[in-house]
């Protein structure tokens, strides 16, 4: 027979077991637990860096011409043509200067690349969309032109400014692309400036290849005034001035158009011409 004792002592090691049974299948729970967080720390990590590696590889790396223009742009904008030198560029771009040599055979042809890229940043063509009517053209165009003054706190000029300023029979072929665009530039603004006055949009009594040399020339000083503020007040003193002037039609023009005015335009002339008195020229003694 057992003795009460060993039952006892049976009872206690049984209820010790059960309890060690117990705790090892909490540290178990526990354990799976744990390891079920760690794997979704893992998973989101994964997906976390699957989704960056997917957003890095969606963006195109620049190739080594673009990071040479690109750097190019940065540089005659700060310093102009004449100031910044090959080593500079190169350096900036990040690339070895025997790179600049397989893409450019000198630093003039790559100027006239810069300035391909910025001509068609400044989309000049927006003036030669007849979807759009002549005056918001014209706005739409300069409008566009000071966004993208303004992605540089309006401390970025206009390129085009800047190398005018530097144009010498030195550098015949950035000499050439600038005349050649500037003109094409013009006579889109000065054809659209004649679409508006055709349409009855803008005065008609306007050279438009007068205003057009104007407009481009006001603009250059707008952008010049703008660098030194450093704010777009002086492309909104552009924008107010210039519309004021295509928009106002002189009173001569509406007088002309409007037969009925001109009649009483002209009775009143006439009857101003009788009442004026006629002074007697006295003869000489």
């Amino acid at each position: 027979m057992v003795a009460v004792d060993d039952l006892a002592q049976l009872g206690a090691t049984a209820s010790g077991e059960k309890r060690l049974v117990n705790q090892w299948r909490r540290s178990e729970f526990r354990t799976l637990g744990e390891r079920r967080l760690w794997h979704n720390a893992i998973n989101h990590e994964y997906s976390n860096s699957l989704e960056t590696s997917m957003v890095s590889a969606s963006k195109r790396k620049l190739s080594t011409r673009e990071k040479i223009v690109s750097a190019a742009a940065d540089r005659f904008h700060e310093f102009g043509y004449s100031a910044c030198g090959v080593q500079e560029i190169v350096d900036a771009a990040g690339v070895p200067k025997g790179s600049f040599y397989n893409h450019f055979k000198a630093k003039e042809l790559l100027a006239v690349e810069v300035l391909g890229t910025y001509w068609q940043d400044v989309k000049i063509d927006l003036l030669a969309d007849k979807s759009v009517g002549p005056v918001e053209r014209i706005r739409g165009h300069f409008e566009h032109i000071a966004s993208l003054y303004a992605q540089f706190g309006y401390e970025r000029g206009c390129l085009i400014g800047k190398f005018v300023q530097e144009l010498s029979e030195t550098t015949p072929r950035i000499r050439d692309d600038v005349v050649a665009e500037i003109v094409r530039w013009i006579k889109l603004l000065a054809s659209t400036i004649r679409e508006g006055q055709a349409d009855g949009s803008i005065a008609p009594e306007l050279d438009a290849d007068r205003i057009a040399r104007f407009l481009i020339n006001s603009w250059g000083g707008a952008a010049a005034g703008m660098k030194i503020v450093k704010s777009r007040a002086p492309l909104d003193d552009f924008f107010s001035t210039t519309f004021s002037l295509l928009l106002k039609p002189s009173l001569s023009d509406s007088t002309r158009r409007n037969p009925v005015r001109r009649r009483r335009v002209a009775k009143m002339e006439r009857a101003t011409r009788a009442a004026a008195p006629r002074v007697a020229l006295r003869p000489r003694r």
